[in-house]
């Protein structure tokens, strides 16, 4: 997966501008706080299903990229299969990279 994507969640994740596990990303996304959800890969089907209703429903963007570990390891921490990224600006990053557009760096 890619470098720079997993850079920039640590970026959001420094700056304060994420949320994480699934209760927390709910909550916010409730209060139209969230502007992308990242879901590992290897989460339950049940998770990545109730997530993507919840994103349709809010009209956030809904990535389905890596895995539970490459998700934790890049925000810092253990056993996390949901973030919630709060910054736009590195929200659209994120997606630009994700859709093969433009790149930073």
């Amino acid at each position: 997966m890619n470098n720079k994507i997993w850079g920039l969640v640590g970026l959001a994740a420094r700056a304060r501008k994420i949320c994480f596990g699934a209760d927390s990303v709910e909550q916010e996304m409730k209060k139209k706080k969230v502007k992308l959800v990242l879901i590992a890969q290897d989460s339950s089907e049940r998770t990545k299903t109730k997530f993507q209703k919840l994103c349709k429903e809010n009209q956030t963007e809904c990535l389905i990229i890596g895995d539970i570990e490459t998700l934790s390891k890049s925000i810092g921490k253990v056993n996390k299969a949901i973030i919630g990224i709060e910054e736009e600006n590195i929200a659209k990053q994120i997606q630009k990279i994700n859709y093969g557009g433009e790149s930073i760096g």
